[in-house]
């Protein structure tokens, strides 16, 4: 087994774990410039297109409590292979729906499917990783995880370019992703949880392991903060569709590049975890980036009111992902820190949250096309929400000079 791998094997490593975790950042983000085409080839509303969001969010959060618990008993590798393929599988049959209802089917066992990568990548990082350099490996791998959201609009948009492309080709385009990934997984991955580590499989074991971190409070503050600040993201994930292009009235390539630039926010977030986290505490760093989120969406908000220009959601929405991405690498450290043998459950707890969460405020961002209201209020109110929990439920720790 390997153990705070460095050199040429870290970076492998780091690789793989980054394909594995992008899936989810893929499956969601891709298909985005796609959501007008949607609405009218399948002749349905932004709502119902954005509903289809909503059931992959679910998909994801769902998969991630099944496949958690599976892989602490049965190790990683081999749930994550049979996930993978039949993410493959449920990605043609997006391709293939005939209505919004199927799609929308489909849409969450894609993300029921995919989930398997995200939880999986980083019960492996807690598998072979601990203490500094568990946060030093985890930053690395938001690094990569973060080009997903800035590259997968793009490469949606530039998919659409080509003629004769709709978004059936978009989802034909992560069949084929996916088949690649369950190829190099079964190639390059080792099984990173020996057998004596594993915890027995039964559904009660599986359900009493997640409720000892629903109740361990400093676990279960991290896991909310991180629910609400990125659950709440999903507003913006949802609504900029049809806010950039409907009320800005600009293209699906430029949209793809106003979003996709995001990544570069959350790259620096990650970045600034990763290198003061051995300077200041994760905990301090964690808290500037709630508190600076809050202050950030309010701003928004008042901008959606006023319809101000296009650069001011623009710019406010960059900073509050870059905060995300600190929230992100740094919540994930200070919960995942004491999870040893359950990391598998616990890291699918945190996957979890934000993702239920997401699926609840994604269709309310459209409820009136005519406005970005919906989507600055949810993100205000989620983030001070976070900024809530964060403070009452979270506790500093000896080492930290509050």
């Amino acid at each position: 087994m390997l153990h705070n791998p460095t050199g040429k094997e870290r970076f492998g490593l780091a690789l793989l774990l980054g394909m594995l975790g992008i899936m989810g950042p893929l499956n969601i983000d891709m298909y985005l410039p796609s959501f007008p085409g949607i609405a009218s080839d399948l002749e349905t509303t932004a709502s119902m297109v954005q509903l289809s969001l909503t059931a992959c969010l679910v998909g994801l959060a769902v998969g991630q409590i099944v496949v958690g618990p599976i892989s602490d008993a049965k190790g990683r590798k081999k749930p994550l292979t049979i996930f993978l393929f039949l993410f493959a599988g449920a990605s043609f049959l997006c391709a293939l729906a005939p209505n919004i209802y199927i799609l929308i089917a489909a849409r969450f066992l894609q993300g029921f499917t995919a989930s398997a990568g995200v939880v999986l990548s980083r019960a492996v990082v807690r598998d072979v990783f601990d203490g500094r350099e568990l946060t030093k490996f985890f930053a690395l791998l938001m690094v990569i995880n973060a080009t997903a959201p800035m590259m997968a609009p793009m490469a949606g948009g530039a998919i659409l370019w080509f003629p004769f492309s709709t978004w059936h080709t978009i989802f034909y385009f992560l069949a084929f992703l996916g088949l690649i990934i369950v190829l190099t997984v079964s190639w390059k991955l080792p099984e990173t949880l020996p057998e004596e580590k594993r915890i027995p499989s039964s559904i009660g074991a599986s359900l009493k392991t997640i409720g000892q971190l629903l109740v361990d409070r400093s676990f279960i503050g991290y896991a909310l903060t991180i629910g609400f600040v990125h659950g709440g993201s999903f507003a913006y994930v949802s609504g900029t569709p049809f806010v950039y292009q409907g009320i800005y009235g600009v293209s699906p390539q430029v949209f793809s590049i106003l979003f996709g630039i995001n990544g570069l926010a959350i790259i620096t977030g990650s970045f600034l975890i990763g290198r003061l986290g051995g300077i200041i505490h994760e905990r301090k760093l964690l808290r500037t980036a709630v508190t600076t989120a809050v202050a950030t969406t309010a701003f928004l908000l008042v901008m959606t009111i006023i319809e101000g220009p296009l650069p001011t959601l623009v710019i406010s929405i960059f900073i509050y992902m870059t905060c995300m991405g600190m929230v992100l690498t740094s919540t994930f450290t200070l919960a995942m820190d004491q999870q040893g043998h359950r990391a598998g459950s616990a890291s699918a707890v945190l996957g979890m949250l934000p993702l239920l969460f997401g699926a609840m405020v994604s269709p309310l961002a459209g409820l009136d096309e005519s406005t970005a209201v919906p989507m600055g209020a949810i993100l205000f109110s989620t983030s001070s929400l976070g900024l809530i929990t964060f403070f009452s439920l979270t506790r500093p720790f000896a080492s930290e000079k509050a």
